[in-house]
C-alpha cells in the first residue's frame, strides 16, 4: 500500500455495515500501527475490533510475517550527549546530560531513520539517574530500568507506537528488606501464557557472599513473585547484559564451585520458569575482561562480547596496544562445543580507544563503537572483508542499540498510562 492515508479515508467513507466484519479485519490487519490508532476514531464498531486483545495478538502476528516478506526489520538507537562520561567494562556511566535522543533506523545498507520516539516526561520527575537504561526490547515492548550504580525501583515497560507506559510496583526485594545487594534483570516473551515477563535475580551482600535470589513480574497480573533461591548457584555482577533468545532469558554470571569462581551463562526458560547454564567458551581466563551478551543468527543464538578491561580505575578507558575484543557466537544454540571466535579487534588507530560491541545486524555485520579523543561514533563491521563503515551517528558519549518492531501492546490496558 503505498498512500496509508488515502486508504484510511477511503475506508472511513465507507459505512462499516457494508463488510462483513472478516473482511474488514483482514484490511485493518494490514495497516500500520499509527494508522490503526487514528482508525480507533472512526466508529465504536472499529474502536472495539483494534482494541481487542485477539486482534492486538493476531496484528503483531501478521505484521512480523508481513515484514519479513518486505525485508524490513528495525533498530532502537538511545543516545546521549553530555559533558562527562566513563566506561567501566561494558558499563558506561554519564552526568550532565545536555541531549537525549531515542530513534528508530532501518536495519539496513542505509541505516536511515524511521522515526523519532518522544519519552515521557512525567516519570522522569521521580528517577534517582538522570537517564533510563533499557534493559531490552520485545514485540515492540521497551523495558527500562532505574538502577545506574543505586538501588532504584523504577521500572517501566513503554510501547513508544502507541504512547503507552506501565509503571511497575516495587519489587520485593529492596536495601530496606535485604540491605545491600547486587541485581540484573531480564525482559522477554512466555508464549506458554502469552505473558510478557520481567525477571530480576539479586545476590544478597551479607558478611560472607550471601544467596542470589529472583524474582518475576507478569505484565498480565502487574504483580512480583518469588522465585526463591536461583540454581545453580552464582552472583551477578551488578546490571549484567542480558540476551533473550528462544524463550529462555541468558546473564553472563560467577559461580562457585568448590570454592574456584568461574563464569557461565545462567539461563531461565520464561515458560517453564527454571533456570539452567550455558558454559562459556573454551579460552585461556582473563578475570578482568567485561562481558556482554547479545543476540546473533538472526535472533536464534547468542553471541558474547569479552572486552579487556585491564583498567582498574573505571574513569579510565582502554589505550593499551595489547588490549583486545574479542566476539564469539554460539552457532548451534544451546551446544556448547559451536562457541566459536569470529574475530580479535584492538584499538582501531593512534590514540583511538578499544572498540565497543553492540550488537549484530540482521545481515551478520557487528554494530561497534569506535572512539577517538571523546567523540564516539557508530560503525559497522563486515566480518568477511574486516571493512568498517560510518552510520552517520556521531558526537555522543553514549549509545545502545536493540532489536525493534512497531505494534499495538498495552493499548487494552487499563493501567497503561498515555501521555
Amino acid at each position: 500500500m503505498d498512500n496509508i492515508q488515502d486508504i484510511t479515508q477511503a475506508m472511513q467513507e465507507f459505512k462499516f455495515e457494508a463488510f462483513p466484519e472478516e473482511i474488514m479485519q483482514d484490511i485493518l490487519f494490514r495497516l500500520p500501527v499509527k494508522s490503526l490508532i487514528n482508525c480507533t476514531s472512526v466508529c465504536k464498531a472499529w474502536r472495539s475490533m483494534i482494541m481487542n486483545k485477539s486482534f492486538i495478538c493476531a496484528h503483531l502476528s501478521l505484521t512480523v510475517d508481513f515484514a519479513n516478506q518486505d525485508d524490513i526489520d528495525l533498530l532502537l538507537l538511545h543516545i546521549i550527549s553530555c559533558n562527562r562520561s566513563s566506561t567501566y567494562g561494558h558499563k558506561t556511566i554519564i552526568s550532565e546530560i545536555k541531549d537525549e535522543v531515542h530513534s528508530v533506523h532501518y536495519d539496513n545498507q542505509a541505516f536511515d531513520v524511521y522515526s523519532k520516539i518522544e519519552f515521557p516526561i512525567a516519570p522522569k520527575q521521580e528517577l534517582r539517574n538522570s537517564h533510563l537504561r533499557v534493559v531490552g526490547t520485545c514485540s515492540g515492548l521497551i523495558c527500562l530500568a532505574d538502577d545506574i550504580l543505586c538501588y532504584g525501583y523504577n521500572f517501566f515497560i513503554w510501547n513508544p507506537a502507541i504512547r503507552k507506559l506501565v509503571t511497575l510496583p516495587r519489587p520485593g526485594v529492596t536495601f530496606r528488606t535485604h540491605g545491600g545487594y547486587d541485581a540484573s534483570i531480564g525482559f522477554g516473551f512466555d508464549a506458554m501464557t502469552n505473558d510478557f515477563k520481567v525477571v530480576r535475580f539479586v545476590t544478597l551482600q551479607h558478611e560472607d557472599e550471601g544467596p542470589t535470589v529472583a524474582e518475576v513480574y507478569s505484565l498480565a497480573t502487574g504483580t512480583w513473585r518469588s522465585l526463591g533461591c536461583v540454581s545453580p548457584a552464582c552472583r551477578t555482577d551488578g546490571a549484567a547484559s542480558n540476551a533473550f533468545v528462544n524463550g529462555v532469558l541468558h546473564w553472563p554470571v560467577v559461580g562457585y564451585t568448590n570454592d574456584d569462581s568461574r563464569y557461565f551463562i545462567l539461563t531461565f526458560d520464561l515458560g517453564k520458569e527454571v533456570f539452567g547454564k550455558i558454559p562459556m567458551p573454551k579460552m585461556s581466563w582473563n578475570p578482568k575482561w567485561g562481558l556482554q551478551l547479545s543476540v546473533s543468527d538472526n535472533k536464534k543464538s547468542i553471541a558474547l562480547f569479552m572486552r579487556d578491561n585491564s583498567c582498574k580505575d573505571f574513569m579510565m578507558d582502554t589505550r593499551r596496544e595489547d588490549s583486545v575484543l574479542d566476539i564469539w557466537v554460539m552457532k548451534e544454540y544451546g551446544r556448547k562445543e559451536s562457541w566459536t571466535k569470529l574475530i580479535t579487534l584492538g584499538p582501531q588507530g593512534p590514540e583511538r580507544l578499544l572498540p565497543r560491541a553492540l550488537c549484530f545486524s540482521k545481515s551478520g555485520e557487528v554494530l561497534l563503537l569506535l572512539t577517538k579523543e571523546g567523540r564516539q561514533e557508530l560503525v559497522s563491521l563486515d566480518l568477511v572483508s574486516k571493512q568498517f563503515k560510518n552510520l552517520g551517528i556521531s558526537g555522543y558519549k553514549y549509545c545502545t542499540v536493540y532489536f525493534y518492531e512497531e505494534s499495538l501492546l498495552l493499548l487494552d490496558k487499563s493501567d497503561a498510562e498515555s501521555y
